[in-house]
């Protein structure tokens, strides 16, 4: 039953809840860590651990997104529209970036520069030759433009994704993007967000996409046009529209992925128990050597012309923001410790598949599917 409180003569609004509010509950029954399984499938690519990174060239770089394959089978997602096709020295260009962090005019100088089709499928390819899956993500203005231009240069799954989407842009002149039609004209597998409600989800699901982004990463929308994802109820109304999907189709399944509030271990596990099927990932990789901010992040939006949605700050700043004490000498470490540790610090911002392990353990699970259905109580 849905819980809705007035705020005010004749206006109400839904009571919701943000990760950081819901705690899982175990049961009577626990198992070793090394008994769980997190493998994740998605169209015909399987992924040994439900992580994706969020597309923002402060984590993706060819060097990470290939260690992020590499590194027991997760997801680096390639932003088309940011710094790959724009400069050919990418590495000068993210160094000029985090010379003055706080400045985002130097980043959107740089995502003014044009963007060179040729250089992009360039890049591409190489992450392909590496044999890691290959995704790629374009925002759904230019999706027409350049889906054939990333598909053809590798992409093996296209996300199209901006902070918050809908399956059929109204506008005034111009033609819109109807996801529907697009879908229908590509093989490639499309995984499209962000959404915040089950509306939408459901649209999404019915014009096509394998999966279903939930929320905007890390950004100031909420600062900035009033919209905050509450993560835990959203995911959960989302996974209720995959069900009744599901129902409607006679069992096309579409996955679940968040993508916000997601700082550690724990906000991991909690996300896929309320209904995620994986997880993206944005600050909490920042910290990775191979990460193209060095140390800082930055989501997609923060390069914006006109009307950016994210600021430049180093990662550790992020989980300060959130709650979590960082590390005592804050420093870069592998993706390898990232994800699969060992970790020195007891805050779960290392060894992160790890902890998502031992929370399924804990609670008696061994797969990620039936781990959805573990309790959870509000804080």
């Amino acid at each position: 039953m849905r819980d809705y409180v007035e705020i005010g003569i004749g206006r109400e609004a839904r009571r919701t809840y943000d990760l950081d509010q819901i705690s899982l509950v175990p049961t009577r029954r626990t198992r070793s860590s090394k008994d769980v399984d997190t493998t994740w499938h998605i169209d015909a690519y399987t992924f040994d651990v439900p992580l994706v990174s969020h597309p923002t060239d402060a984590l993706a770089t060819p060097e990470f997104v290939i260690e992020m394959g590499k590194q027991g089978g997760g997801l680096g997602v390639i932003n088309a529209e940011g710094l790959w096709g724009r400069h050919a020295d990418l590495e000068a260009a993210l160094a000029k970036v985090t010379e003055n962090p706080f400045d985002l005019s130097t980043l959107q100088e740089l995502h003014a520069a044009p963007l060179n089709e040729e250089l992009l499928a360039e890049r591409i390819a190489q992450v392909r030759d590496s044999g890691v899956t290959v995704a790629v993500r374009v925002s759904p203005q230019r999706a027409r433009e350049l889906a054939p231009v990333v598909i053809k240069a590798g992409a093996e799954i296209l996300f199209i994704q901006g902070t918050l989407i809908s399956a059929e842009h109204v506008q005034q002149g111009g033609e819109p993007l109807n996801l529907k039609e697009f879908i229908g004209s590509i093989d490639t597998p499309v995984i499209a967000g962000g959404v915040a409600d089950y509306t939408t989800a459901l649209h999404l699901m019915r014009a096509g996409a394998a999966g279903i982004i939930v929320g905007s990463g890390v950004n100031t929308n909420a600062e900035t046009v009033g919209i905050d994802v509450p993560m835990a109820t959203t995911i959960a109304d989302v996974a209720a529209a995959r069900r009744d999907y599901l129902d409607e189709t006679g069992g096309r399944y579409v996955h679940v992925l968040a993508d916000g509030d997601i700082f550690t271990s724990a906000d991991i596990a909690k996300a896929i128990a309320c209904g995620a099927d994986s997880v993206v990932l944005g600050p909490v990789l920042a910290r990775a050597a191979e990460a193209g901010g060095k140390g800082y992040y930055w989501p997609s939006t923060a390069g914006h012309p006109r009307f950016p949605r994210g600021v430049i700050e180093a990662a550790d700043m992020d989980l300060i923001a959130a709650g979590y004490a960082p590390l005592s000498e804050p420093k870069q470490v592998s993706l390898e410790v990232i994800l699969h540790g060992p970790s020195n610090e007891p805050h779960g911002q290392l060894n992160l598949v790890g902890g998502l392990q031992r929370a399924m353990a804990k609670c008696g699970y061994t797969d990620l599917k039936s781990f959805q259905k573990v309790g959870l109580a509000v804080r």
